[in-house]
């Protein structure tokens, strides 16, 4: 799997430290809100490179992470329910 390195948007976290986009941490957040739930491995990747392109298009330079969660919770409402109520009870 290719994909271009894209600019580095940095996430601004609710402490005011600075990081990378971690497309990783993404990933794992919507695997353990699907857990048991019939979405495919797949269906998980498209979503994780929705939500990264949604990010890359609207910031530039940094990101907060309550408008990533919000970007996050907009995907999972869309594919599934349970999904988006598990990680938005975590959020």
């Amino acid at each position: 799997l290719e994909r271009l390195e894209e600019a580095s948007v940095r996430v601004v976290k609710r402490d005011q430290t600075r990081e990378p986009l971690d497309r990783e941490k993404i990933r794992r957040g919507i695997e353990r809100a699907c857990s048991k739930r019939p979405i495919s491995s797949q269906q998980i990747e498209t979503l994780v490179q929705r939500i990264e392109t949604e990010i890359y298009s609207s910031y530039d330079l940094e990101v907060p992470t309550t408008r990533i969660g919000e970007i996050v919770m907009t995907h999972l409402a869309r594919t599934d329910e349970v999904a988006y109520i598990r990680f938005a009870s975590v959020y």
